[in-house]
């Protein structure tokens, strides 16, 4: 893909992390004016097109880890708790962006100095309790007249295209999946091919707890699902293919399959890739997927769901990157794979 498609980079650029995807959720919703939209009480989208059997929803979570202000000292530093999950390591001198009541407000990471440091201190793991953010404010009123207490945080990292149709950003996890859920949406309804119909949902809260996902399925009721993200791509040093099968970038779509998946949903996905040419890889889950198909397949009385994820190195970061080329292929197979869904597919396990 020779450039970073409109939305995606939108998506990309707005913060919202889990508890606060209002401007993501905003952003998308907007795009999806061409569809039946709807929303829940904490505040996933859905997208709809058509009302014949079967349903199939494609899922994509739409927020992304952050931090929330917890305190504010008497000198004006900001302490802070995570949202999701973090490697204090990463958060070391890095700019960030709160959201405060009037707007965005600038500041950055600080820690003690390597300097300062005695030579065991050295040697210890950042702990995110040794972290602070300074807003430059000289005491407590000046940044309380900035910030607040509950006012959400992201890193300050922007999209940025680097060789080929790699690409890094914040947010890769999850605004990818929930852009694909939109544009294969978007596609199916430009084409006129669904015999069924097509709900695509940007769910909330997945980084922490998979909850968006919970309410969203149980409310839409889809007789078969479909949810987007990440995986870890396999060629980025340090990775051992034999835990986690081989997904290098460039290399398509994962389809998984696991216990917690349903077979014929896999297998529909897999004749789709290989009739409409879509390269892909298979991966594996064991006990659980980690991701919001654990949430959606035991909603109601079950949906059979499937599992798709792109290949992504260094997942969790500012520098999240991906291969523009496997969003495109994730798109183009979830499209496909929607129009081959009509009401003679059995689903039974």
């Amino acid at each position: 893909m020779s450039t970073t498609p409109e939305l995606l980079d939108k998506l990309l650029r707005v913060p919202a992390p889990s508890g606060y995807e209002a401007p993501a959720a905003a952003v998308w919703r907007d795009e999806a004016s061409f569809a039946s939209l709807s929303t829940d009480g904490i505040g996933s989208s859905v997208a709809r097109i058509g009302e014949a059997s079967p349903l199939l929803a494609v899922v994509g979570h739409i927020d992304e880890i952050g931090l929330v202000v917890r305190h504010i000292d008497e000198k004006g530093f900001l302490w802070f708790a995570p949202i999701g999950g973090w490697d204090p390591q990463i958060l070391v001198g890095q700019r960030v962006e709160i959201q405060g009541k009037s707007g965005p407000v600038l500041g950055v990471v600080g820690r003690k100095p390597l300097h300062l440091l005695d030579a065991e201190a050295r040697k210890k793991v950042v702990e995110l309790k040794g972290l602070h953010i300074d807003v430059g404010a000289a005491d407590r009123e000046e940044a309380a007249e900035l910030v607040r207490v509950g006012d959400p945080v992201v890193i300050a990292s922007e999209p940025q295209r680097l060789a080929g149709s790699r690409t890094i950003s914040r947010s890769m996890d999850n605004r990818l999946g929930a852009y694909v859920a939109l544009e294969a949406l978007r596609r199916c309804h430009e084409r006129d091919s669904l015999s069924g119909s097509f709900a695509a949902i940007a769910a909330v809260q997945e980084e922490i707890g998979l909850f968006g996902a919970r309410t969203s399925a149980f409310a839409v009721e889809p007789d078969l699902a479909v949810v987007i993200d990440v995986t870890h791509a396999t060629d980025a040093p340090g990775i051992d293919e034999k835990e986690l099968g081989t997904h290098t970038l460039g290399s398509g779509p994962v389809i998984f399959r696991g216990s917690t998946l349903s077979p014929k949903v896999f297998e529909l996905l897999v004749e789709t890739a290989e009739e409409a040419g879509v390269e892909h890889t298979l991966g594996a889950s064991g006990n659980s997927t980690g991701t919001d198909a654990d949430a959606v397949q035991f909603a109601r009385s079950g949906i059979p769901t499937g599992l798709v994820e792109i290949p992504l190195r260094y997942m969790h970061s500012p520098v999240e990157m991906v291969d523009l080329d496997d969003v495109e292929a994730t798109v183009e197979l979830i499209a496909a794979f929607a129009a081959r869904i009509d009401d003679s597919i059995d689903l039974g396990r």
